[in-house]
């Protein structure tokens, strides 16, 4: 089974957990605090995927990291789980799909636009419209990015879909039609 499956069954199971014992939020913390020191510490992830090193060992290393935060019981139960399952290589990944189901269950959409310019609170509010008509959800959290290089217009990624209205690539649709021209002599 690959990662991203196994992640998701453990990410489902935890969050069933978490909503059966009324710590959903908790535990949603404790795994935003985990994928965030996966992402900025890259040893984290080496030493969770190293079969060198004991289960034993990685859950004390978790536990030492959880121990100041005043973790879950759910979590530092589910730690302890998959120390003895022997996953503890796909923990950044249950943490990115615990991430997306609870965004899910409570109706987030997350999305991430690029412009040539930071964005006023009325193109804010105006592409989170489009994004709720789009999507369906309740809420969304727009991840904003600056990018001179698109000389105008913007880049919206909703999931797995892109709009792509920027000048930049606008101009290199015309480039690719001129380099075609349909319109030569046939003499």
């Amino acid at each position: 089974m690959s990662n991203q499956r196994v992640a998701y069954a453990y990410a489902k199971s935890l969050m069933e957990l978490a909503i059966e014992r009324g710590e959903l939020e908790k535990v949603y913390q404790d795994f935003l605090h985990l994928a965030s020191m996966a992402r900025s510490n890259r040893e984290l992830e080496l030493v969770m995927k190293n079969p060198i090193i004991s289960s034993e060992k990685k859950l004390a290393i978790l536990k030492a990291l959880y121990e100041k935060r005043g973790a879950t019981e759910a979590t530092l139960s589910f730690f302890e789980i998959i120390c003895r399952k022997g996953r503890e290589e796909v923990l950044a990944d249950i943490a990115r799909e615990f991430q997306v189901l609870y965004q899910i269950h409570n109706s987030i959409q997350v999305a991430e636009v690029t412009t040539t310019f930071p964005l006023d609170d009325t193109l804010r509010a105006e592409f989170s419209k489009i994004i709720r008509e789009i999507s369906g959800m309740k809420e969304v959290k727009l991840t904003e990015k600056v990018n001179p290089d698109l000389i105008g217009g913007f880049i919206l990624r909703v999931n797995d879909r892109q709009l792509d209205e920027s000048l930049s690539s606008k101009l290199r649709e015309l480039r690719v039609q001129f380099s075609q021209n349909h319109y030569q002599s046939k003499i």
